[in-house]
This record gives structure tokens, C-alpha cells and sequence, in this order.
């Protein structure tokens, strides 16, 4: 694996252990696709750091289990601003 997809591998998942972006967040921040965010997480992290993998993996489920609820508020807010 080159340094820099390593170095990014890295950086990502400390950034979504810190701070628990999403998927969508965090593409958008390191501007990449939200594929290569998903193939960083879970087939490039575990070879480099399995401990770091598991954490950020825990994450990730939380985030599935919640986006339902954001979805529901994004839409909420949405008809709320068009009542105006």
C-alpha cells in the first residue's frame, strides 16, 4: 500500500473516532468519495491497525443505526421552512 492512501487510512479514522462523522462528512471534508471513505474503513484499516478498525467500525454501526433520525428531522425542517 503506498504512504499516502496509509496516511489517509489514518487520518480518516482518528477523525471519525474524534469526532463521530459520518461517511457523507467525512468524503466531503478529506474530498474523496464516499466509496473510497468505505474502502479506507473497512479493508485498508484493518491491515494497518486492527484495534483502530474495531473502534471506528462501533462508530459506523451508530451512525447507520441513527440515519433514520436525521433523515426524518432534514425532511421536518424542510416543511417547516416552506410554511413561512
Amino acid at each position: 500500500m503506498q504512504d499516502y492512501i496509509e496516511q489517509r487510512v489514518m487520518e480518516i479514522s482518528t477523525y471519525i473516532l474524534e469526532t463521530g462523522a459520518t461517511v457523507r462528512q467525512v468524503a466531503s471534508l478529506f474530498g474523496v468519495s464516499k466509496s473510497t471513505v468505505h474502502k479506507d474503513i473497512t479493508d485498508r484499516l484493518p491491515e494497518i491497525h486492527p484495534g483502530y478498525a474495531r473502534e471506528v467500525k462501533k462508530v459506523l454501526d451508530k451512525n447507520k443505526a441513527e440515519r433514520h433520525i436525521r433523515g426524518g428531522e432534514a425532511t421536518r425542517m424542510k416543511y417547516l421552512s416552506q410554511k413561512v
